[in-house]
């Protein structure tokens, strides 16, 4: 079931004042027991009743409030962490299941903190420094292991290391990471000799523009769903042969004709006519599609 739930449909503390009274006014809001909380989700969730919706949303602003208030150590507005927050809870409340016995506060949190941490890693650097998933944890791991701004000694290196589970390495670059500055990219000054700023010998890349961005990503996903359509009219063992050729995982090595061979029991040369005629009949596929 779909829920057109977007902040449009929420009457939430105004922000426009100052921060403090948007607090005050979201600690306000009474709190629910667990059967209104049931009894909310499941009229959302069976009848679509944005209003109950709209009070579950409500009745957990305090909740974002509290948890963005344990980021404010990366110097970004906190009225922006608490509105990214309250994003993660509008899409907690349209995930929450009441039938599973957990409390939408518990539910909640996850939604919360990813939408959190999404605008962190989005604008603590004009640069990311965490593209990954274990960069992502190391960078808000290492943040709040840190007990000073010096940089880490090699003991110190080696317990954060153990403590993550990660490679001395790794948290030796994302510290590194840590003390590079930002470079402004345009100059400040009114001077000429300023004016040589980094944005000046940047060159217009229209494909970074939204509209290209998704284009292209809709492009990559239709080429993966063709690409998955054209393997499923292999046999299985053509399939095989594709996948181990061509559609390893980075990091892997593609196995030779030969391997393949041993594997399969027959000649290097019937593996790679088999290899050929697949490819042949998933080209076939691919072009039908489009």
């Amino acid at each position: 079931m779909t829920h057109a739930l977007t902040l449009a449909n929420f009457s939430v503390p105004s922000s426009a004042g100052s921060l403090e009274d948007y607090i005050q006014a979201a600690q306000r809001v009474p709190m629910l027991s667990e059967t209104e909380e049931q009894e909310l989700a499941r009229n959302f969730r069976q009848e679509n009743d944005l209003e109950a919706a709209r009070k579950l949303v409500l009745s957990h602003l305090r909740l974002v409030i509290a948890i963005a208030r344990g980021y404010q150590g990366y110097g970004l507005p906190q009225a922006d962490l608490i509105q990214e927050g309250n994003v993660g809870l509008m899409k907690a409340v349209k995930r929450f299941d009441p039938t599973r016995g957990v409390r939408l506060v518990s539910f909640a949190m996850h939604w919360i903190k990813a939408e959190i941490h999404e605008y962190i890693l989005r604008n603590w650097r004009l640069v990311k420094i965490a593209t990954t998933k274990a960069q992502r944890k190391l960078f808000f791991n290492l943040r709040s292991l840190k007990q000073s701004l010096t940089t880490l000694g090699q003991e110190q290196v080696n317990a954060v290391a153990a403590q993550l589970g990660v490679k001395p390495e790794e948290v030796v670059e994302m510290e590194t990471r840590f003390s590079g500055g930002d470079v402004a990219l345009e100059s400040g000054s009114d001077d000429e000799d300023e004016h040589f700023a980094p944005i000046a010998y940047l060159a217009a890349d229209s494909s970074v523009e939204p509209s290209m961005q998704l284009e292209r990503k809709e492009y990559d996903r239709l080429q993966d769903e063709g690409l998955r359509s054209a393997l499923a009219g292999l046999d299985e063992r053509s399939r095989a042969i594709v996948q181990r050729r061509w559609l390893v995982e980075e990091g892997s090595e593609a196995a030779t004709l030969h391997e393949l061979a041993a594997e399969f029991g027959v000649s290097a040369e019937r593996i790679r006519q088999i290899e050929v005629k697949a490819m042949q009949k998933m080209k076939a596929l691919l072009v039908s599609q489009t």
